[in-house]
């Protein structure tokens, strides 16, 4: 279609990319993959085309770059992947106006944490406990992230901030991981999180929720970037 955006070459508006998962958790293995994640601003004559954007660029080497809209939209739903973006401790690229936006983090951290996370995990709780009366076995990887996610949820909720790396709990996590603690114990686990996390919302000092007005300005900011002439050259 003429117009179109090639997203090959969109991974040169790449304005934000650092480092997540296992590596920034410290819960690597043998193995672990190295996960980048970010954002990209495209120029306006691109956005503006009858192609448009896409709202993510995916490479085959673990790299996820949503467009920054789609990026701001996450982020005010408090989506835990998006979140854990802006307070990743390994930053590799961030162009100004990204810059700007990470400077701005605490505007998209709610009490909407408390629904998104708690919610999410409930439903992936409900599925792998269907697969282990289905099948005998789940995902044990999938189970430590879930628990992992929910430590992280009390922890937003009750300082304002998003942790990476899980502490402490690392071992008792790769445990679960390895498949070497019994079920039982996993959900004593997790129902106590949820309890906490619970608790955590009553008391928290975030707000209802996220500062829709300074994220709307920010993005228009960087839109106001990416129509000037010199962008992209």
């Amino acid at each position: 279609m003429p117009g179109s955006a090639d997203p090959i070459n969109l991974y040169k508006f790449v304005v934000f990319r650092c480092i997540v998962g296992s590596t920034a958790y410290g819960l690597t293995v043998e193995g672990s993959d190295v996960d980048r994640r970010g954002f990209y601003l495209p120029p306006a004559d691109v956005e503006w085309s009858l192609g448009g954007v896409p709202e993510q660029l995916e490479s085959d080497n673990e790299e996820v770059f949503w467009e920054i809209e789609k990026f701001i939209r996450l982020a005010l739903k408090a989506n835990p992947n998006v979140l854990e973006c802006l307070y990743s401790p390994v930053v590799e690229v961030c162009t100004p106006v990204a810059g700007e936006l990470i400077e701005s983090r605490e505007i998209f951290l709610s009490k909407f944490v408390h629904r998104t996370y708690n919610s999410y995990v409930l439903s992936q709780f409900k599925k792998l406990e269907q697969d282990l009366r289905n099948h005998g076995q789940v995902r044990w990887k999938h189970v430590m992230h879930l628990i992992r996610l929910l430590l992280s949820g009390v922890e937003v909720l009750k300082h304002g901030f998003v942790p990476l790396h899980v502490g402490d709990h690392r071992d008792r996590l790769l445990a679960i991981r390895r498949g070497e603690v019994p079920w039982h114990e996993v959900e004593q686990w997790r129902l106590a999180l949820h309890r906490e996390l619970d608790s955590a919302l009553a008391s928290t000092i975030l707000p209802e929720q996220p500062d829709y007005e300074r994220a709307n300005d920010l993005l228009i900011r960087a839109r106001r970037v990416a129509a000037s002439a010199e962008y992209g050259k």
